[in-house]
């Protein structure tokens, strides 16, 4: 076997990257799109850890403290919009912003809302508008909520 080279369970990946303008945490069961999503916010200078699933979220997000958390919808184990419950019901993690990638249906996205995601990425995605979304919310976390406006930071299709 290879040396193990992060204190964080096998599946989960994580690079300090100097210089790193904020720390996100990426959850989805899928590997290609945890890695797309972490080149895509490297090569911006943001520092990201991943997680498989929902329950291995939770397992290192103290250790981790990120800025911002990314969740897709349907996982193993526990599921993103079950696993941002959760982040929000906790003191310690109700104010990270949460960001669904996701091929979502409107009833994912309106129960997002009401567990407090802060804006929803359809995948397939472009990467652009994933970096926007996130600068603009480790810029301005509590910007999107406590204003009583429910509208997602995402942009909408045709707009």
């Amino acid at each position: 076997m290879g040396k193990r080279r992060t204190r964080w369970p096998v599946a989960t990946y994580s690079r300090v990257v100097p210089g790193a303008s904020g720390r996100v945490l990426v959850v989805d069961d899928n590997k290609v799109i945890r890695q797309l999503i972490r080149v895509n916010l490297e090569l911006e200078g943001i520092e990201v850890v991943t997680a498989a699933d929902g329950v291995e979220c939770l397992e290192v997000v103290d250790q981790v403290r990120p800025d911002l958390v990314t969740l897709d919808v349907v996982m193993p184990r526990l599921d993103g919009l079950r696993t941002a419950g959760r982040l929000r019901a906790d003191p310690r993690t109700r104010d990270i912003p949460l960001v669904v990638v996701s091929a979502c249906t409107q009833y994912e996205v309106e129960s997002g809302l009401d567990v407090g995601v802060d804006a929803f990425l359809a995948k397939p995605f472009e990467p652009q508008e994933l970096v926007r979304i996130v600068r603009e919310l480790i810029a301005d976390p509590l910007g999107q909520r406590g204003h009583g406006d429910t509208e997602p930071a995402a942009g909408h299709a045709g707009g």
